[in-house]
């Protein structure tokens, strides 16, 4: 077969034992790659009631079939694990270069088991495999960290790492490759610091063999143009990357302002696309092979928030912004740039802030305890605290555990806005009901990454659907969750690919990207067969849900039972209820949502 190297790397940081093994060329058909062959591992190998920060999880990256070949955006990576902060599932995604890197040594995927007595990192050149000691970068953000490490291996090497929040197990700790891009979701960073592993380092020349390289290449450059040709015509993705949505989800009512009491921000023209262009943007930076190049390098020239790095995208702008209520830019941009030094994801960052504010605001948590006054809009007041969770000091310590642990131990449960205690990103569900249904049965807690339905019922990409009604959602709830699973475990971005490589149609199907896949594996795959092939990835995702004690699929009373208070959606709620019994049968899964033993048998998974 094609793509895939069909080799996986097993590193036992505890023994310190390192080996390699084939897989099974069954497997990987069925499952596809990437985040598909990672939950067939963890399924088969880990106990799911395991202590996420124990030993016994595992913590895999995986690469997909698309991943380093010549398909526009093919370079990304997974990171699965059981999640600290969910005790749920884990799969968080990243692009950049590493993705590409990684598949280059020769290795489809790297598990690690077991913990480290000491911090070590991983150093994978093709054959040259070793673990190698880190305690001189323990401490360390995560630039520094991988300035060291391309100085003591190569500058041809590519660095994922973690920085002080992972090393002190903050529960929205993420690894961060490139320095600027981020496996950020679920608390990844804190598995990779409880394992006292501090950095993978991949460099290698072993591209995967293609089927067909010919007629890969030629897809690859006619997709390519098309995209060239919205580029020309002035996408929004290439001029401000994602932070032109802002205003989009304004104007819907549907931007989480002050921890979702509100669904509209007055200040969003200080802190939106056209704000931080004019300000502060340098140029676009493209993740390798991407032709739509939606990153922001950017740069606080001076004043107290002097710095240069990337972003902020939309979600910091709507969590570290909107979220709590600054509309300070230039705080906004430093705030993105702590994160991603100290190893942050800035959804559960800013959304655990922005709690934190309310319950100040309400009296529910003092000054005394915070150390400092709490309000929303106090834009010096988010910088502090980002630096106490990083740190774990102070009432850092408690910020640390995310928001839902903070608002339940001072007694007030209903202020975290959390599905599976991970923190709602930048779509309020209450007027954006599919969202509110993606929210509540996503495997892994809250994430508009699972099957992001705003992009009919927000952008109309690939077609426009209303967002304030329940009716159509489960159908399309379920297909962008099985898309969404497909594009995780080819090696594909969802930006390029749900516009470019899906129909444009209603039925979303996958006809592009199986293309892709056949010219590189040759598995001669058709659009329904990768279809089920995400099915079943999903369906096992949700067993190992199951089996870890995750069992409840609801929102937070806010979303079922506050209604918003402003803007066009003003006085809705999400309706769920309506929705969520349809969805249930559509899977396949029981009145409870446990998948049945039909359909379990239906995809080839264990009874």
């Amino acid at each position: 077969m094609y793509g895939w190297h069909l080799k996986l790397l097993r590193v036992n940081l505890t023994t310190k034992k390192i080996t390699t093994e084939d897989v099974d060329p069954k497997i990987a058909r069925d499952y596809l790659g990437g985040r598909g062959w990672a939950i067939h591992y963890l399924y088969k190998e880990m106990d799911p009631m395991a202590d996420a920060l124990s030993p016994e999880n595992m913590l895999i990256f995986a690469t997909g079939p698309l991943t380093a070949t010549p398909a526009p955006t093919g370079n990304r990576y997974m990171v699965i694990t059981k999640s600290p902060l969910t005790g749920a599932l884990a799969h968080s995604n990243s692009g950049g270069e590493f993705p590409t890197w990684m598949k280059r040594t020769g290795f489809d995927m790297y598990i690690f088991e077991g913990k480290s007595p000491e911090p070590v990192y991983l150093f994978v050149n093709e054959d040259q495999i070793e673990l190698r000691p880190a305690a001189h970068l323990w401490g360390k953000d995560t630039h520094e960290t991988t300035d060291i490490l391309k100085g003591e291996t190569s500058q041809e090497a590519r660095v994922a790492c973690i920085g002080p929040a992972g090393e002190n197990l903050a529960l929205m700790a993420a690894i961060m490759n490139d320095k600027h891009r981020a496996a950020a979701r679920s608390g990844v960073g804190a598995v990779m610091g409880s394992k006292n592993l501090k950095a993978v380092v991949a460099m290698g020349n072993k591209n995967p063999a293609l089927h067909n390289p010919e007629g890969m290449r030629n897809l690859s450059v006619s997709t390519s143009k098309e995209v060239g040709v919205d580029v020309k015509k002035g996408s929004n993705m290439r001029i401000y990357g994602t932070s032109y949505v802002p205003q989009v989800t304004n104007t819907l009512g549907i931007l989480p302002t002050r921890n979702f009491l509100q669904g509209t921000f007055e200040h969003v023209d200080k802190i939106d696309g056209d704000a931080l262009k004019n300000q502060y943007l340098i140029r676009h930076t493209p993740c390798y092979r991407c032709p739509l190049s939606c990153g922001r390098l950017t740069e606080v020239p001076d004043g107290p928030y002097k710095g240069k790095g990337e972003g902020p995208e939309y979600e910091t702008i709507s969590s570290l912004g909107t979220g709590c209520g600054v509309s300070n830019l230039a705080a906004l941009v430093k705030a993105n740039y702590l994160c991603n030094e100290y190893g942050m994801d800035t959804i559960t960052t800013g959304m655990t802030i922005a709690a934190a504010m309310e319950m100040y605001e309400k009296g529910y948590i003092s000054e005394e305890i915070i150390g400092m006054p709490l309000k929303f809009g106090d834009h010096d007041a988010m910088i502090a605290m980002i630096k106490l969770m990083a740190y774990n000091e102070g009432f850092g310590k408690e910020l640390a555990q995310g928001s839902y642990r903070l608002a339940e131990k001072y007694g007030h449960p209903e202020i975290a806005v959390t599905t599976r205690k991970q923190e709602f990103p930048g779509y309020d569900p209450r007027g954006s009901q599919g969202m509110g249904l993606l929210y509540a049965t996503s495997n892994k807690g809250a994430s508009h990454m699972e099957g992001d339905v705003a992009y009919e019922e927000v952008f109309g990409v690939p077609v426009k659907e209303n967002p304030l009604t329940t009716e159509g959602k489960p159908e399309l709830v379920r297909h962008f969750e099985n898309s969404f699973a497909l594009m995780d475990s080819s090696g594909l971005c969802v930006f390029v690919a749900i516009r470019y490589a899906f129909n444009k149609d209603r039925m979303i199907l996958p006809l592009r990207v199986t293309e892709m896949m056949n010219l590189t594996t040759g598995a001669n795959y058709t659009p329904e067969e990768v279809m089920i092939a995400a099915d079943r990835v999903y369906t096992l995702e949700r067993m190992f849900l199951m089996k870890a004690g995750s069992t409840e699929d609801t929102l937070p009373h806010r979303m079922l039972h506050e209604p918003l208070p402003d803007g066009p959606a003003k006085g809705m709620v999400v309706e769920l209820d309506k929705m969520l019994p349809e969805f249930y049968k559509l899977r396949g899964w029981d009145e409870k949502g446990v998948p049945t033993k039909e359909k379990l048998i239906e995809l080839g998974l264990p009874v």
